[in-house]
């Protein structure tokens, strides 16, 4: 039985860097995650190092002279590119078309494929899983740090809300890390074979939860409490039992006894209950923007309205009670009036874009993922904690895509999670030896 030591060495020693040397453009996108945002654009040094992950791939992929999927691996990958670039036709502009079918599959197809040929087998994976883990780390003790300070994001007119490098245009950036850091951690402690790393992934992800609360995110709240206690029922359901009972005690004494955003947090999750009762004008523009968003598909139910042809469309299908846009400040930017231009929630965003050949192939591709990483975890073996993690993440992104979509900085950690997803689900590296030789043959 190895050590977490001896699975991930904690000293680069230039052997270690030769024998993670493919998957270590993975860890650099990750690594490069925790860089301030500066552009306002969505693009960021990580897409650009997503770029050359994407290129390393390919060039290894033709180096080795093998078929690097499998038949089924290459049907649900490639499935999104049909729904997609059919929409790419029918965008408003050519240009809309170009730089939507490009985020497209950067997001859905390319940077997956790009880690499911670099992670080669459970040790790549979990480096994969403690570089996430070590930016939200990162992250959270920023967020952490901005509420202690009153230097975060505006919220009810204070600067505590946490939002770490992401600034207060991504509000949900540092959401979205944490949250995935938690359920990465999760996945790693109940499946781990030594008390030393159950115990370290335990710990960080219970830290975690703390700048998780500060982000007064209910979406990544919802997604991070419905994934982690599927990865505890997947697990066993007498310890998930025990941790329930230890996570509610911890929530008490950190939300009570100590006061940790007592106030806010109070307010923010007795608005979780009211959404159809009293909702804030956040949940107004949202509902408004579904609506909105079922009024286009009506209108061209098979195809959509085109890539980033949302914003276009909106107000001609929106009632007149969606505002002009959310206020954001804090966090070292000025007041800035952001407009809303998506449905804030995935599916209904493929809806109206890419219509019901966009939704059946890309979250159809969602799904087939789903199926085929529940089977496998049932012979996961020694690489139990990975197949957790995998499925854990799949699910986060799932019930988050209900109330968040692509977009900002933050984008690219979905790309690396669908990634990871897709290595567990599609190859035969992560159920062994055995497993893997049958895959290449066929």
């Amino acid at each position: 039985m190895s050590s977490p030591s001896a699975s991930v060495p904690l000293v680069a020693s230039p052997a270690a860097l030769g024998r993670f040397a493919p998957v270590l453009p993975v860890v650099a996108v990750l690594a490069l995650m925790g860089l301030p945002s500066t552009s306002d654009s969505g693009a960021s040094p990580a897409d650009a190092v997503s770029a050359l992950a994407v290129l390393w791939a390919a060039v290894r992929a033709v180096r080795e002279a093998r078929r690097p999927l499998t038949r089924t691996a290459a049907v649900v990958l490639g499935l999104p590119v049909v729904g997609i670039a059919v929409a790419a036709t029918g965008a408003v502009t050519p240009g809309d078309g170009v730089t939507g079918l490009a985020r497209y599959v950067q997001v859905f197809v390319l940077v997956p494929l790009a880690v499911v040929l670099l992670v080669r087998d459970r040790r790549d994976a979990r480096l994969v899983l403690w570089s996430l883990a070590a930016l939200a780390l990162w992250q959270g003790a920023v967020g952490v740090h901005q509420y202690l300070t009153g230097t975060g994001a505006s919220y009810q007119g204070a600067d505590i809300r946490a939002v770490g490098t992401f600034g207060p245009s991504d509000v949900m950036g540092m959401a979205s890390v944490v949250a995935c850091g938690v359920v990465a951690l999760t996945g790693l402690a109940l499946g781990a074979r030594t008390r030393r790393q159950r115990l370290v992934a335990a710990g960080c992800a219970l830290a975690l939860l703390v700048p998780l609360a500060l982000s007064f995110s209910r979406g990544a709240w919802i997604a991070t409490a419905v994934a982690c206690g599927t990865q505890l029922l997947l697990a066993g359901a007498r310890r998930a039992v025990a941790v329930f009972a230890a996570v509610a005690a911890a929530a008490v004494v950190l939300v009570g006894g100590l006061g940790v955003g007592a106030a806010g947090l109070q307010e923010r999750l007795t608005s979780i209950t009211q959404v159809t009762d009293t909702p804030d004008q956040s949940v107004i523009d949202r509902y408004t923007m579904w609506a909105a968003a079922t009024d286009m598909w009506r209108e061209h139910p098979v195809t959509g309205v085109g890539l980033k042809a949302f914003p276009a469309y909106r107000d001609a299908h929106a009632s007149l009670a969606l505002s002009s846009g959310s206020d954001t400040e804090g966090a070292g930017q000025a007041y800035k009036r952001q407009p809303l231009l998506s449905p804030h929630n995935m599916y209904f965003l493929l809806l109206s874009e890419q219509g019901l050949l966009g939704l059946l192939t890309v979250a159809g591709s969602w799904l087939a993922l789903l199926v085929c990483g529940l089977r496998r975890l049932r012979r996961a073996g020694r690489a139990r904690d990975c197949a957790l993690a995998a499925c854990g993440l799949l699910l986060w992104q799932l019930v988050n895509f209900l109330y968040a979509d692509i977009g900002g900085p933050s984008t690219t950690l979905t790309a690396v999670c669908f990634g990871f997803v897709a290595w567990w689900s599609l190859t035969g590296a992560a159920a062994g030896p055995a497993a893997a030789a049958e895959s290449g043959r066929r």
